[in-house]
């Protein structure tokens, strides 16, 4: 057991629906916790007892099938103590209020959960030459299909050459969202985060490698505790400094969840795309004829926008991406889900017949 922070369960977050789901499990002995650090199949659960290095039961690994049947960084737990061992176990994690969460990098077809119970997501992108506005547009995507508000952090402000034009693409891109210039170096904009890091509230900061994220967590920190790394000279673009995922508590009163820069980022969900193209699908809705395919057809709503500069062309370009992304994996997903459920009446049908000889 660790003290790595002494705090209730109110300020890590604690409350509804957490509060009615633990107690409707009606279980002697438990205790809930929030799982505060994830690494190689072991977490830091902490509870109003302290934190504990907690691994999980036998029936919960059992009864798991997916990635996301196992505990991520922000999830509140039930867990078993074992105060002469200075261990515990994890029975069960607790309904999610929202998940932050990507298809998992390769050829599998799997949820992979980054963290969990997040109110807002900070998404980090910098002011230099590896700034690029599609792949803002999919981390946006990311974030408002966890369920979890997205905030836009534009970081490095204090060597951008043109901060305004870059602004005005990100405004653009992420309308709706609250867009922040930041500078972990000046302390520029930092006084407009604090509204967002609130008691009891959790942010996690998502982007590529390299944009500041640890500078800029240092720097909420008041001190130098996240490792840094200077980006490549050439392209701007950084290298992997966080390995691992962990709450921090921050001394505004907030709880933050860093997580390693993604080089692969592919989306799980298509809502994510109908809430971040939401002017796209406006226009669509405006074209004279249903079936209208929104290429080179007469009075397409979407494509005058596109010649009127109302609509960047490449941003078009890049919903239909995603939407196919999108389809393809829920064709992909459905498959396996079909495959699943066959194995399962297989297993089924076979154990009845082993029964049925005895």
């Amino acid at each position: 057991m660790s003290n790595a922070f002494k705090t209730s369960l109110e300020d890590l977050g604690w409350g509804e629906p957490f509060k009615s789901a633990f107690a409707a499990r009606g279980v002697n002995g438990e205790l809930p916790g929030r799982v505060v650090e994830e690494q190689r199949g072991t977490y830091g659960v902490r509870t109003e007892a302290g934190e504990w290095l907690v691994t999980i039961s036998g029936r919960m690994r059992h009864a798991a099938v997916r990635r996301v049947d196992f505990p991520t960084v922000g999830d509140w737990v039930a867990i078993k103590v074992r105060p002469e061992e200075k261990k515990a176990t994890l029975q069960a994690i607790l309904p999610r209020k929202s998940k932050l969460s990507r298809k998992a990098p390769g050829k599998e077809t799997d949820e992979q959960l980054i963290a969990a119970n997040l109110d807002i997501v900070f998404v980090v992108t910098s002011l230099n030459k590896d700034f690029n506005t599609r792949r803002l547009e999919r981390y946006l995507a990311m974030v408002r299909e966890s369920g979890a508000a997205p905030v836009v952090l534009l970081s490095k402000a204090d060597v951008a050459p043109d901060p305004g034009f870059t602004l005005r693409a990100v405004q653009a891109a992420a309308a709706g969202v609250p867009v922040i210039t930041v500078s972990a170096v000046t302390g520029v904009g930092l006084e407009a985060l604090e509204p967002f890091l609130k008691r009891g509230k959790t942010v996690a900061i998502v982007g590529s490698s390299g944009v500041g994220k640890s500078t800029l967590i240092n720097r909420l920190l008041g001190s130098p505790r996240q490792a840094v790394q200077d980006v490549r000279e050439g392209d701007d673009r950084g290298r992997h400094t966080t390995t691992f995922r962990r709450l921090i508590p921050l001394p505004q009163g907030g709880l933050l969840i860093d997580t390693p820069g993604m080089r692969e980022l592919q989306l799980w969900d298509v809502q994510g795309v109908v809430d971040t193209f939401a002017d796209v699908l406006a226009l669509i809705e405006t074209c004279r004829f249903r079936d209208c395919r929104h290429h080179t057809d007469a009075g397409c709503a979407v494509q005058s926008a596109i010649q009127e500069g109302r609509l960047p062309a490449d941003r078009y370009a890049h919903y239909l991406k995603l939407g196919k992304e999108s389809d393809d994996l829920a064709v992909r997903r459905q498959t396996e889900a079909q495959t699943q459920a066959n194995e399962k009446i297989k297993k089924a049908r076979a154990a009845y017949k082993r029964e049925s000889r005895e």
